[in-house]
């Protein structure tokens, strides 16, 4: 039998992963032609070196959150970049690992909250930034 709070954490990774959809959906269907946003500058870089891309500018930017959108809705995340991941994270939380599996546990899902709510505001103000480049007010 499951606790209230385990269904409640449930359905909010559940609710996390469907509002990060449901904003590129809606980046999808706004930005009609991405082309728009070749050159213009980003106002922050949104951490695309630890993702080993230059995301210099907008249109790169609208790329990486469509394929993230895809990665997460498909879980097809490649064997190889898994394991290298993997092995650098053992590395560097080594601390962690001799906690117990709850607290373990505790902090990725705080970290995947963190990271669905960063990656769903940064859709929206993608899409924002596109309305005032063709000069639609929201």
């Amino acid at each position: 039998m499951q606790s209230a709070e385990t269904t409640f954490n449930k359905n909010s990774l559940l609710l996390a992963l469907r509002r990060y959809s449901s904003a590129v959906c809606d980046m999808e269907q706004t930005i009609l032609l991405p082309s728009l946003l070749r050159d213009v500058p980003s106002d922050d870089l949104w951490d695309c070196e630890a993702a080993e891309e230059s995301c210099t500018d907008l249109y790169s930017n609208y790329l990486m959150l469509k394929a993230i959108r895809n990665t997460a809705e498909s879980n097809l995340v490649r064997l190889d970049d898994h394991k290298a991941k993997n092995t650098a994270l053992n590395k560097t939380l080594e601390t962690l690992l001799d906690t117990d599996p709850e607290a373990l546990f505790g902090f990725h899902l705080r970290g995947l909250f963190s990271v669905m709510s960063d990656l769903t505001k940064k859709t929206q103000s993608l899409t924002d930034k596109y309305m005032d480049i063709i000069g639609v007010a929201n």
